[in-house]
C-alpha cells in the first residue's frame, strides 16, 4: 500500500465570508509517501516507523468495521509527522484502504476519510490519495461530509519543486491548530474573492498550458496573504526564520511558487526542469550549510493516487 504526501498550497477562504469555509490547493509527491503491507497474524502487531499512530488508527478500525485485528502490518516508509506533507490523512487512508481490501469491505475512499474524522478542513489528502496530480477541494458548507473535489489536473511532467526542511520544528496541529484557527479574525471577503479569481483564471489555467511562471505567481500571491493572516498563530509568513531565508534565497535564483506547506515548518518553491533543481539543490546546501538543521531535497509530482498491491 502507498499513499503519497503532498504539499498543501494554501487556502481559499479562511472563515466562511462567501458561504463555504476553507477550499484549499494541493499536489500529490512521489518522492514521500507512507508506504505499509498487511498480513494475516496471531496476534496484532505494528512494526516501523510511526508504528504507535498506525496501531492506534488499525485498533479504532478494526473495532467501527468489526473485523478481527489478528493481523501483522509492516510501516515500510511513514511520512514525517507535523511538517505539513499531511502524514494523518495518509497514514488513515492507507490502513483504511488496506483493511478494506484485505476484508473485502467494499468502502470508497470517502468513507474511510469519514470514518478517520479525515478532511475536516482540507480535503486535499483526500483528493491526492483518490487520483493524485492538483487537486482544488471546495471547501466545507452546512451539509459537507468530505470536502469535494473541484478541480484535478495533471502536473507537467518536467516541473520540480524544492523542499526545505527544519528538523527542530513541528508545524501547529491538534488542539493548537484548532485553538489557532479559533483565534484569528474573520478573512477579509475582498481577499477571498481575489484569490478564487486568480486561482479560477490564472492559476489552473496556467497548468494546462505548462506555464510554471505564471502559475508559481499565483501560488506565491495565494501564500503571501494566507501566510500573513496566519503570522500572529505561527509567528510569521513562515514558521522557521531559516526556512524564509533559504527561500528568499531560492526565490532570488529564479525558483517560483515561494510557500510553506500547511503549517509548516517545511517550504517549498517549484522550478522546470529536474537538472536546474538538482543544482539549486547542491548550491542551497553550500549557502546554508551553517544552519545544521535545514535539508533541501528535490521532489516530483505524482500524478496518480494511492496504490494497492495484492500478494
Amino acid at each position: 500500500m502507498i499513499a503519497p504526501a503532498r504539499l498543501h498550497m494554501g487556502f481559499i477562504d479562511l472563515s466562511g465570508s462567501l458561504g463555504r469555509h476553507f477550499g484549499s490547493i494541493g499536489i500529490a509527491l512521489n518522492e514521500i509517501s507512507t508506504r505499509l503491507s498487511m498480513t494475516s497474524a496471531e496476534q496484532f502487531t505494528v512494526t516501523g516507523p510511526a508504528a504507535q499512530r498506525a496501531a492506534k488508527c488499525a485498533a479504532m478500525l478494526c473495532r467501527m468495521l468489526q473485523v478481527s485485528n489478528r493481523l501483522n502490518i509492516t510501516i515500510e516508509a511513514a511520512i514525517p509527522e507535523h511538517v505539513g506533507l499531511g502524514s494523518g490523512t495518509q497514514m488513515s487512508l492507507a490502513i483504511g484502504a488496506a483493511l478494506n481490501e484485505f476484508y473485502g469491505l467494499g468502502l470508497t475512499v470517502r468513507e474511510i476519510a469519514q470514518l478517520t474524522d479525515r478532511g475536516m478542513r482540507s480535503g486535499i489528502g483526500i483528493g491526492v490519495f483518490e487520483q493524485g496530480g492538483l487537486v482544488v477541494d471546495g471547501g466545507r458548507g452546512e451539509k459537507t461530509i468530505t470536502p469535494p473535489v473541484l478541480a484535478h489536473m495533471d502536473v507537467p511532467e518536467d516541473w520540480r519543486f524544492i523542499l526545505v526542511f527544519d528538523q527542530r520544528g513541528q508545524g501547529l496541529h491538534g488542539q493548537q491548530e484548532i485553538q489557532a484557527f479559533e483565534s484569528l479574525p474573520s478573512f477579509p471577503v475582498q481577499e477571498a474573492a481575489r484569490l478564487c479569481y486568480l486561482l479560477l483564471m490564472q492559476g489552473l489555467p496556467a497548468v494546462a498550458e505548462k506555464d510554471i511562471v505564471k502559475f508559481g505567481d499565483v501560488i506565491t500571491q495565494l501564500q503571501k496573504s494566507v501566510g500573513e493572516y496566519f503570522a500572529p498563530a505561527q509567528g510569521g509568513i513562515f514558521t522557521s526564520p531559516e526556512v524564509a531565508e533559504a527561500m528568499e534565497w531560492l526565490d532570488r535564483q529564479g525558483a517560483v511558487a515561494i510557500g510553506q506547506t500547511s503549517w509548516g515548518p517545511t517550504g517549498f518553491c517549484a522550478v522546470d526542469g529536474g537538472h536546474f533543481a538538482e543544482s539549486l539543490v547542491r548550491h542551497a546546501r553550500q549557502e546554508f550549510a551553517h544552519f545544521e538543521n535545514l535539508s533541501f531535497i528535490v521532489a516530483s509530482a505524482r500524478n496518480s493516487g494511492g496504490d494497492i498491491f495484492v500478494m
